[in-house]
C-alpha cells in the first residue's frame, strides 16, 4: 500500500448512515448534555461545601454556568464548515490580540494577561486560543496526506510554538502547556510517526537541564516543593501538604458532606478553586472521587465516539482534540493536588469555581456538539 495513503473522508463518498432526531434538528447532543449537567450539578454541591454553605458563590458560579451554556447552544447552531473557513483568521485575530496583552495589557498578581474593554469586559485572550490552536491544526491537516509528511509537521510545530511563547512570556505556564499539549493531540490524531514523538520526548529530556534556567524563581520552587515539599512546609509547600493531608483523611466515605476539617477551617487554601478535589476527598472520601472520574469518563467517551463518527478530517481532529484536552485539565488538576506534578493553576472541568476556564470549556463542547449534529444523512 502507497506511503502516501489518505485519511480523510471528504470526496470519498463514504457517509454514515444515520437518521434525523431530534438532536440533529436543534443541533445538541442530549447524552453529552446529560453528563454535563450532571458534573455540573455536582460540583455545585461540592462548592457549597466549600465556601461554608454561603450562597453567593454558588448563585454566581450558577450563572456563570447558565451563560456558558448559552455559548455552547450558539456555538452548537454554527455549521463546521464555517468553523473550517474561518479558522485562519480567529489563530491571526488570536496572535494580535496576544500582542495587544502584551503591549496594553493589565497586570494581575504580576501576570499581563488580561485586555479590558472600557466600559465592557475583560477577558484572556489565550482562553481563546485554547481552541483557535486545535482549530487551525485541524483546518491545516484537513485536506493534506495523513499520516503528515515532515515538513508539515515543522510546520504544524510553528503554529503551536508562536501562542506558547507568548502565553509562557505573560507569564502563564499553567495555560501555555495546556495549549501546547491540545497542538500535540492534534498531531498524534493525525498519525505522525512514532519516530518524531520519541525523537521529541529525547529532546526534552536532553534539554531539561538547560530548561531549568529559563523557567522564573517561583516556577522552579513549584518543581522543588514537589520532589520534597517538606523542605519548606509553613511556604511553598504549605499547599500540597494540606491537599493531601484532606485526601488522606477522607478515607473510603470521607467525613461527611459539609463536615471537612481541612478547608472550613482554613488550613486548604484555594479550597473552591484549584484545589476543590480536596474537599470532595475528604468529605466525600474515595467514593466521592470515583463517582465524579465515573462521569468524566463517560463524558470523554461520549467525545471520542462523536469524534470517530466525524466525516471529514477536520472534524475528526478538533472534536478528538478538545475531547482529550479535556482529560488534560483533569489529569493536570488531580496531579497537582495529589502531589504528582507541579502546581500550575489548571481548574477541575466544571467543579472548580471560576467563569473564564467555564466558558472556553462549553464553547468547545458546543463545537463538538455542532461536528456530531450537521453531518450528512441518508434517509
Amino acid at each position: 500500500m502507497s506511503q502516501d495513503f489518505v485519511r480523510r473522508l471528504p470526496d470519498s463518498g463514504f457517509v454514515f448512515q444515520r437518521k434525523s432526531g431530534l438532536g440533529d434538528k436543534v443541533h445538541l447532543d442530549f447524552p453529552l448534555m446529560f453528563l454535563m449537567l450532571c458534573i455540573s450539578s455536582y460540583g455545585l454541591l461540592i462548592l457549597f461545601s466549600a465556601v461554608d454553605q454561603q450562597s453567593g458563590p454558588v448563585l454566581a458560579q450558577s450563572v456563570k454556568l447558565g451563560i456558558a451554556t448559552v455559548v455552547m447552544v450558539v456555538m452548537a447552531q454554527i455549521s463546521p464548515i464555517l468553523y473550517l473557513r474561518l479558522a485562519p483568521w480567529l489563530f491571526v485575530v488570536g496572535v494580535i490580540l496576544l500582542v495587544l496583552t502584551y503591549m496594553v495589557g493589565y497586570e494581575v498578581n504580576g501576570s499581563k494577561r488580561w485586555l479590558r474593554i472600557p466600559g465592557l469586559l475583560s477577558f484572556q485572550p489565550s482562553e481563546i486560543m485554547k481552541l483557535v490552536v486545535p482549530m487551525i491544526l485541524a483546518w491545516y491537516f484537513h485536506d493534506r496526506h495523513l499520516p503528515p509528511r515532515a515538513k508539515h509537521v515543522v510546520w504544524a510545530i510553528v503554529m503551536i510554538t508562536i501562542p506558547v511563547l507568548m502565553i509562557a512570556a505573560q507569564p502563564d505556564l499553567g495555560t501555555a502547556l495546556i495549549i501546547g499539549a491540545s497542538g500535540l493531540l492534534v498531531l498524534l490524531l493525525a498519525g505522525i510517526p512514532w519516530r518524531f514523538v520519541l525523537g521529541a520526548l529525547g529532546t526534552c529530556l536532553v534539554s531539561a537541564p538547560a530548561l531549568w534556567f529559563v523557567l522564573r524563581d517561583y516556577q522552579q520552587q513549584r518543581i522543588l516543593t514537589l520532589l520534597n515539599p517538606e523542605r519548606d512546609p509553613l511556604g511553598t509547600g504549605w499547599n500540597i501538604i494540606q491537599s493531601k493531608t484532606a485526601i488522606g483523611s477522607g478515607g473510603l466515605f470521607g467525613k461527611g458532606l459539609f463536615q471537612g476539617t481541612q478547608s472550613h477551617l482554613d488550613f486548604l487554601p484555594e479550597s473552591q478553586t484549584d484545589f476543590i478535589i480536596a474537599v470532595l476527598a475528604e468529605e466525600l472520601g474515595l467514593l466521592g472521587i470515583v463517582i465524579l472520574l465515573i462521569m468524566y469518563l463517560l463524558l470523554m467517551g461520549r467525545g471520542v465516539i462523536i469524534s470517530l463518527q466525524a466525516q471529514d478530517t477536520f472534524g475528526r481532529l478538533l472534536s478528538g482534540t478538545i475531547t482529550f484536552t479535556f482529560f488534560v485539565y483533569v489529569f493536570v488538576n488531580i496531579g497537582m493536588v495529589s502531589g504528582v506534578v507541579p502546581i500550575v493553576g489548571i481548574p477541575l472541568p466544571m467543579v472548580s469555581y471560576g467563569g473564564t476556564s467555564v466558558l472556553t470549556l462549553f464553547a468547545g463542547f458546543g463545537i463538538i456538539m455542532s461536528i456530531h449534529t450537521h453531518r450528512r444523512i441518508i434517509l
